[in-house]
């Protein structure tokens, strides 16, 4: 089964930074990684005039659209539910490690990113799934490592070790 590590935290706490410098330096360890990432609004990523965004606003229930360089399917929901984080994992390719960012208040094992210039308040001590936290700055009194949210190597260390993946 595929290990699952999230990126959890508030508006601006440098989640999406904190990922995307993870990636880079796991799979520079040679670890296949996948993300998810949740979005709170409404998001293309094929847009009018496009023949895909055609074809969907024709009624298509899914569109995919492959080049040579990569592949997409995008899938309208129209009415349906939004699919949960598992019915999304079910969807992807093996690899060691998939990455979600978002999905706060769900239950997988997730860093929890505070930007300490912004009067969040912490995710860690209240919610269980939270085992370490990535600031940029000390964090006294928390009930879990704490890393510095700079410090890519250590923290990738880390999910190594937590996440079992070891080579």
């Amino acid at each position: 089964m595929t290990k699952v590590i999230g990126v959890a935290g508030f508006k601006n706490a440098g989640k999406t930074t904190l990922v995307e410098k993870l990636v880079i330096e796991l799979t520079r360890r040679g670890y296949r990684v996948s993300t998810v990432k949740h979005a709170h609004h409404s998001f293309d990523i094929d847009h009018e005039g496009r023949d895909s965004f055609r074809h969907r606003k024709a009624g298509a229930s899914e569109v995919a659209v492959v080049s040579r360089h990569r592949w997409a399917i995008i899938a309208e929901l129209r009415d349906d539910p939004e699919p949960t984080l598992s019915e999304i994992l079910e969807k992807l390719a093996p690899c060691d490690l998939i990455i979600v960012e978002g999905y706060k208040r769900d239950e997988h094992d997730k860093i929890e990113v505070r930007n300490l210039a912004l009067s969040h308040p912490a995710l860690a001590g209240s919610d269980r799934s939270i085992v370490a936290v990535a600031a940029n700055g000390p964090v006294v009194d928390a009930p879990v490592p704490v890393f510095d949210r700079d410090d890519v190597a250590a923290l990738a260390s880390f999910i190594e070790t937590h996440a079992g993946l070891g080579r």
